[in-house]
């Protein structure tokens, strides 16, 4: 029996936008969906009760943070990360390439993995395609993702070509090293901003054969046209039948074109950190609930938004919270900005089930203001 199976439901006739059903051990997911990212077993400021109310069907967490804190075999004895964060639905953990490459000069890459020393207190560590399975069997999220290098914005086109290389050997010997039953493993696609690189690495992962296909390496950087580019580099070459990730985009104009682009999975961190920095997601654009001009504002910070924040809580309220550096407000800021990205996912659904996605894109756009 697969680890998963994914169905997809129906396709938009005025772009690539699909319609999908992805089942795990843990549950169904609807897609095209938003996962919440939960760096280190927690989703900042939220409970996992509280996840599910805005919308949660599938959540990230990071192999880099908690294989080095609390440790995977710590909580592989402890049943797994899903019963040791209180998780009971889908959850995907990435591979640690990013954050492995996020270091710089903290890390050093050859073809067996990559030397490292730990951001927390500098001792020294190695990851291998073979210790990310590890690390990711133990964690037994539903999903684990190869180990890539993540080549940076800009980079020479000889070193872009090195690394999708490696990136491919790196992939073959994930599926080699992986063993678990229950959980799926997905490919990464590199290839910078290149476009026959894109393909020509989206050509390689799918020959070596995954359960679903990411795309990797973006937002790093690049102008906003040359990532939706990127996007469309692919569509033709990755399985129609599998699930499709562009891994860590959050902008919410990025989802969209995402999900015109026909990928079907999202993550990124910036619900959370937008929130705990006072920038609100709305329907019109991104609000700054620090401004002066909230100070007696009795609205709600987006009249059309249906969370629990917005029916109970003023934009003074919040910006008096904010200011207070009060808990309370990166608790309810975190819970609109979820809510904001799981109800577009949902929005966008809606859209495509009725075969009217270009529509929605074109009101999307529309609706959309400079921020306050």
């Amino acid at each position: 029996m697969a680890a998963i199976s994914f169905e997809l439901i129906k396709k938009d006739p005025g772009s690539l936008a699909r319609l999908g059903s992805l089942t795990t051990t843990h549950g169904s997911i609807q897609t095209p969906i938003f996962m919440p990212v939960g760096t280190q077993a927690t989703v900042k400021a939220m409970t996992p009760e509280e996840l599910v109310e805005v919308g949660s069907q599938i959540i990230l967490a990071n192999t880099y943070h908690l294989y080095l804190r609390p440790g995977h075999e710590l909580i592989a004895r402890l049943g797994g990360l899903h019963r040791f964060m209180h998780w009971d639905r889908p959850m995907l953990t990435d591979s640690g390439g990013f954050q492995v490459f996020s270091l710089g000069e903290l890390r050093k890459i050859s073809e067996e993995g990559v030397n490292f020393r730990s951001h927390i207190d500098g001792s020294r560590h190695f990851i291998s395609p073979e210790v990310s399975i590890a690390i990711q069997e133990a964690l037994g999220a539903d999903i684990a993702m190869c180990f890539d290098e993540c080549p940076p914005y800009p980079a020479e086109y000889s070193y872009v070509q090195k690394s999708l290389e490696l990136t491919t050997r790196w992939a073959q010997r994930c599926k080699n090293a992986h063993q678990r039953p229950d959980q799926a493993l997905f490919g990464i696609v590199q290839g910078g901003m290149h476009p026959e690189l894109r393909r020509e690495s989206a050509k390689q992962i799918t020959d070596i054969g995954f359960d679903g296909y990411a795309l990797g390496g973006l937002s790093v950087g690049e102008e906003k046209e040359v990532m939706h580019r990127m996007m469309h580099e692919c569509s033709d070459i990755l399985p129609e039948n599998s699930p499709r990730y562009i891994m860590g985009i959050g902008a919410p104009e990025d989802l969209v074109e995402a999900v015109n682009a026909g990928f079907d999975m999202f993550d990124c961190v910036m619900p959370t950190r937008n929130a705990r920095n006072g920038a609100l997601f709305t329907s019109f654009g991104r609000i700054n609930i620090k401004a002066a001009v909230f100070a007696e504002d009795q609205s709600p910070i987006d009249p059309a938004c249906s969370c629990y924040v917005c029916r109970n809580y003023s934009r003074a309220y919040l910006r008096h919270l904010y200011r207070s550096q009060e808990i309370l407000a990166s608790r309810l800021n975190s819970w609109h900005n979820l809510h904001y990205f799981l109800d577009l996912m949902a929005q966008m659904r809606a859209a495509i089930g009725r075969g009217e996605f270009s529509s929605f894109r074109k009101d999307f756009y529309a609706a959309r203001s400079q921020q306050l």
